[in-house]
């Protein structure tokens, strides 16, 4: 029996959704690849993340389109993740960026704040000694 027109719509949105959510995956994880520059830690970072991707995908469309995986199903994913690569992924990856910039900074200012009345006291310790 032919699903529904309903349940086919609810399949091709959620397989788009589907992309979307990995495209921003993605950009999250070239933020975080980033920082190291050795090959071998990339290697496991890039199978690690396609893993976790892999794992989140299924379960998103596990509980949204109740895991119909058809070939249409990845047909749409892949169009959506090189639709996203193309034209927002430049934009949401700046934003990632600005953002991840300004937590650094407050966490930065926070730890030095914090940090200071120990580096205060440690020195007047030394200074006693002397």
């Amino acid at each position: 029996m032919p699903l529904q027109i309903s349940m086919q719509f609810n399949i091709v949105f959620f397989s788009i959704l589907a992309g979307i959510i990995t495209g921003i995956l993605f950009d999250m994880y070239r933020i975080i690849r980033g920082l190291s520059n050795f090959k071998a830690v990339m290697i496991v970072e890039d199978i690690l993340f396609w893993i976790l991707a892999s794992i989140i995908v299924f379960t998103f469309l596990l509980y949204t389109n109740y895991a119909f995986l058809t070939p249409y199903v990845y047909i749409f994913i892949c169009c959506t993740i090189l639709l996203y690569m193309i034209f927002i992924s430049k934009y949401f990856y700046s934003i990632e960026k600005f953002i991840l910039d300004i937590i650094f900074k407050i966490i930065r200012v926070i730890l030095k704040n914090l940090s200071y009345p120990l580096k205060l006291a440690f020195y007047k310790i030394i200074d006693k000694n002397k």
